[in-house]
């Protein structure tokens, strides 16, 4: 499975994260606002969002969102721990400009990627915050179910894993 395909939608554009794309993705991203219910709530110093965008880059799975209606980077998401023999793949670190919260931003990524995925595992898994009310609520509105918990990287506990299967995305 091609992690970093191009996955286009009338509304966004999905293409792998470039170098040259930091400092748009950190207009985005300066806005302390879109980190307050996440665990690495300082993600919107510039320090700190380079640790992120040099990890997005290496991870080799990342991508740029861009808004299809003026070509400006909006965001970001990414695939990672694709697991051939699980068939599963997870999909996070998403985030997107506070302008486009509470839209058909969101719900359009992420369809567009788990339409893409399904073609090739039947499971994608997401890891959201314990504190990241929105991004659970926005994990069941797709359909998500809470398969277990996990620790993150920075010690925090009890973060819940939501799984969508294949069967069930393409049931809704």
């Amino acid at each position: 499975m091609n992690l970093q395909p191009t996955l286009t939608h009338e509304l966004v554009l999905l293409r792998p994260l470039l170098k040259e794309d930091f400092e748009d993705l950190y207009q985005v991203a300066s806005d302390k606002l879109l980190w307050e219910q996440h665990p690495n709530s300082d993600r919107y110093q510039k320090e700190v969002f380079q640790d992120f965008f040099d990890k997005a880059l290496d991870s080799k799975g990342a991508f740029a969102i861009i808004n299809q209606k003026n070509k400006n980077i909006i965001g970001s998401s990414r695939f990672y721990d694709f697991n051939p023999d699980e068939k599963s793949v997870i999909i996070g670190y998403t985030f997107i400009d506070r302008k486009f919260w509470g839209t058909s931003y969101n719900k359009t990524i992420k369809k567009i990627m788990l339409d893409y995925v399904f073609n090739h595992i039947t499971t994608a898994y997401f890891h959201v915050g314990k504190t990241n009310f929105r991004s659970q609520k926005a994990m069941e509105k797709l359909g998500g179910k809470i398969v277990s918990y996990t620790t993150s990287a920075n010690g925090i506990t009890d973060n819940p894993v939501y799984a969508i299967t294949k069967e069930d995305w393409f049931k809704n």
